[in-house]
């Protein structure tokens, strides 16, 4: 089908939206201001995580960090510590740098334009046109998850929205859809309506504004729009952590890897192809580390815990081992070990894993 509406409708679905939008919006902080930090932080939280789960981590963030020059100038671990829990470090890693960069290269002044924007680190097309059009009123549509299903029901678009030849077609309708003289309420308004109205099951379709204008509805398509292929199946890996103790410090490390939890601490770690680990296996490692089982102070491996990143299954157990002297010096620096007392650790920036096991500890 034509993916260009006539003009007819250009003008009925914008004044549709942004005649809907001021009485359904969510009252978020982050609409309450043109400051384009404030604005960029709140998008970084918010590419892969609910409103209700991020608005407590944008609150802390501008509260510890009011401005660009104090994120850029924070020790990453300490950034890290405070992003802990929302998962995709990457994020919070290139956030910080680019707040660096902010403050190095533009004086501290975010670029004001969608094309300068996307020279920041982890600016993607998506957050360059959110901050554009939010913070300077540029005329660039933004496309995320909601804009895509909306458009893609209303416009009746078949393509795969997981296949990224498919971000053309939609952006090309988006521009030609967006108002001049509302970019920042248009962009809201169909970021909004996809995630309270026109919602990936159930969206409310008998009291949708657009519902005479609706190809999906139309043809009763609703529930197989968007298309979207499926991601390959998620390989399940099998973590087997010793937590090795000593007097009053645990042994941790600070993840090195280009990984999803480089710059984290967790502890000494075998990856296997089994759910358990012998016993007669824990004790050959330590002792591979210079390290002595205090046999009176045995302790049982925990549950398993179990956690779900996007492309893979992770299944984790932790093994406690009491060690009767403090580590050699040189098995710490070939594994980077360190020991560390509670309070340390608590301030430690973690991956969730290990936060829900010390949790319950």
């Amino acid at each position: 089908m034509n993916n260009v509406p006539p003009a007819s409708v250009h003008s009925t679905f914008a004044t549709a939206l942004l005649s809907w939008y001021p009485r359904h919006r969510r009252d978020l902080p982050w609409r309450h201001t043109r400051n384009p930090y404030a604005i960029w932080l709140s998008e970084v939280i918010l590419q892969q995580t609910r409103v209700k789960q991020g608005l407590p981590y944008y609150l802390d963030f501008i509260s510890s960090y009011p401005t660009v020059h104090d994120l850029a100038a924070a020790p990453e671990d300490e950034v890290l510590r405070h992003w802990q829990g929302l998962g995709y470090y990457s994020r919070a890693r290139n956030m910080h740098h680019t707040a660096q960069q902010v403050v190095r290269e533009y004086g501290g002044q975010f670029p004001t334009t969608y094309a300068e924007l996307l020279k920041l680190r982890g600016v993607g097309q998506y957050t360059a046109a959110a901050i554009a059009s939010f913070a300077f009123d540029e005329k660039v549509a933004v496309l995320d998850g909601n804009v895509f299903r909306v458009l893609s029901r209303v416009f009746g678009l078949t393509e795969d929205i997981a296949a990224p030849a498919s971000r053309k077609v939609f952006q090309q309708l988006a521009d030609t859809l967006i108002p001049a003289d509302a970019p920042a309420e248009f962009n809201q308004a169909i970021m909004e309506f996809g995630a309270i109205q026109c919602t990936p099951v159930k969206p409310d379709c008998l009291f949708c504004p657009l519902q005479a204008q609706c190809y999906a509805f139309q043809h009763g398509m609703v529930a197989e729009l968007p298309i979207k292929s499926k991601a390959k199946a998620a390989r399940t890996r099998y973590f087997h952590y010793l937590v090795l103790r000593h007097a009053d410090t645990v042994y941790m490390r600070k993840r090195t890897g280009k990984d999803i939890w480089q710059g984290l601490y967790d502890f000494a770690l075998t990856e296997t192809d089994s759910d358990e680990l012998a016993a007669v296996e824990v004790l050959r490692q330590v002792e591979a580390l210079g390290g002595t089982v205090a046999s009176d102070r045995a302790e049982e491996p925990s549950a398993t815990y179990r956690h779900v990143l996007s492309h893979q299954k992770l299944e984790a157990r932790f093994y406690p081992v009491r060690l009767e002297a403090a580590l050699p010096v040189e098995a710490l620096q070939k594994l980077g070990l360190a020991a560390f007392n509670a309070a340390e650790i608590e301030a430690l920036p973690k991956p969730i894993l290990i936060t829900n096991y010390i949790s319950k500890k």
